[in-house]
């Protein structure tokens, strides 16, 4: 039989445009798994080369990479197994080991959900664009035929741990021993923050910094009995703002399952914006290319990202340049430009110390340098960098989005406005008071709406006024 005539499976559910992601059981298996590790160590050309597996707290996550590793080990390639990481810490071993790799992890999705995240050397990314595609397709292939041919040399299987190893990393990029005290709340969600935090903030690996950590959440559960572990919904923050200013803390830290994105919270238990740390650590990384001789360091921004952060960039010497949503094209940026930085509105922050890649544990080690080599609170830090107020983000569920979009610039006509189209669609006033942005969602039925004003009446005026618009 061909392998056409047996064709059973088709993994186009679980193959997204940057990663793998689906039910553990039904669209992600050990089998569909193995398949994987094969295909990715022939569509990269790794044979006879080291490439590092890893895996989140899900309960799926150790199967899985022994299965990775498996396919790999098949088709020839040495595996270096790394057990329990965040994401970033794969980007770490990418970058320092300069090998290929991948973790097993699903992010903030649900429990019942696993997935793959894969790098390749020196933690470059790998999306449809640039070879997930074809993992899938020749994956698919091997599980259709039944067989995933044995190369001439089956590769060996070891393990590597390399918590230590990026904790120092960590802690060589931002030194925090002459801090003054701080006390830190941090929820780990049950994620895998509650085995860096100790490691990387704590005394567990390395020397004792001046910081009291409260932990809130930090055992290992893939099961996620306490909340879902995805700081952007303001109800999963709710535990964490109430331990802020229940111990007296200076800041709260959440982060989510694999630990890549992190947010962050004042002593009043209030958020500090995902903008505002984008534009606080900017600060910091300008200041610092700046005193190593760069003369004009570019940082990265979204789109959907505050107009303070530009401001800020050009006030303080550097160049900004401003990107679509989605860390792939953030990534592809940062190499051209070969930027210092980069920011979302999402809570993802990368480095070019980092190998491009983003980490939310930098990010708040940073914030943590900010905070603690000034006196003053953190919600009186934070308010420099939010001059403006943001709608955050609004859904509206709706199927003719782009009908919704020409409402909306018919009834904008008339007015003294810039529209630009880098993604979505960005309506910007012309005196600077204003602007909003309008993206369809590309795997839901859903129209985004962010929207910034010089003043809370201007941004609810502006917000209902799309709003009544979009759901007409």
């Amino acid at each position: 039989m061909t392998s056409e005539q047996n064709k059973t499976f088709d993994l186009s559910a679980s193959f997204k445009a940057y990663d793998v992601r689906g039910i553990v059981g039904e669209t992600i298996t050990a089998e569909i798994v193995e398949a994987v590790g094969a295909a990715f160590i022939d569509v990269l050309g790794l044979e006879g080369e080291t490439v590092l597996v890893g895996g989140d707290m899900r309960p799926s996550s150790p199967e899985f990479s022994q299965a990775f590793a498996n396919g790999a080990a098949t088709r020839g390639a040495n595996v270096q197994l790394l057990d329990l990481i965040s994401t970033d810490e794969l980007y770490y071993a990418c970058g320092a080991l300069n090998a290929a790799g991948a973790t097993f992890t699903a992010s903030h999705n649900p429990a019942a959900y696993n997935g793959i995240k894969m790098s390749k050397a020196g933690a470059q990314p790998i999306s449809s664009e640039s070879g997930l595609k074809e993992i899938q397709t020749l994956a698919e292939q091997y599980l259709n035929t039944g067989i995933i041919p044995a190369a001439a040399t089956r590769g060996e299987i070891g393990v590597h741990d390399v918590l230590k190893d990026y904790s120092e990393y960590l802690r060589k990029l931002v030194d925090l021993s002459g801090s003054r005290p701080l006390k830190i709340v941090v929820d780990a969600g049950n994620g895998m923050a509650g085995l860096t935090t100790p490691a990387v903030l704590g005394d567990k690996l390395l020397p004792a910094l001046p910081f009291e950590i409260v932990p809130l959440y930090f055992e290992l559960d893939g099961s996620f009995p306490n909340h879902p572990a995805n700081p952007l919904e303001p109800e999963n923050l709710r535990d964490l703002q109430a331990a802020v200013v229940k111990h007296g803390a200076d800041i709260g830290l959440a982060f989510d399952g694999d630990a890549d994105r992190c947010f962050v919270i004042d002593e009043k238990g209030e958020p500090v914006s995902p903008s505002a740390i984008t534009g606080m650590v900017a600060r910091r990384e300008i200041a610092r290319a700046q005193a190593a001789g760069e003369e004009t360091p570019v940082i990265i921004h979204n789109l959907l990202t505050s107009k303070a952060v530009p401001e800020l960039v050009a006030k303080d010497g550097g160049r900004a340049v401003r990107t679509r949503v989605g860390h792939s094209f953030i990534k592809a940026v940062m190499a051209e430009e070969g930027a210092v930085f980069g920011g979302e509105h999402s809570a993802h922050f990368y480095f070019r110390d980092f190998w491009n890649a983003d980490t939310g544990m930098l990010a708040a080690m940073h914030v943590l340098a900010a905070l603690g080599e000034q006196d003053g609170p953190l919600s009186e830090l934070g308010r420099q960098y939010e001059p403006y107020v943001s709608s955050g983000e609004i859904n509206s569920e709706i199927e003719d989005k782009a009908g919704a979009v020409e409402r909306v610039r018919i009834d904008f006509q008339t007015e003294d406005i810039d529209i630009d189209h880098m993604d979505g669609s960005t309506f910007t006033a012309k005196d600077g008071s204003w602007w909003f942005n309008l993206r369809p969602s590309n795997t839901e039925p859903f129209l985004r709406l962010n929207a910034e004003a010089k003043d809370q009446a201007t941004m609810e005026k502006i917000r209902d006024r799309v709003l009544a618009l979009v759901r007409a």
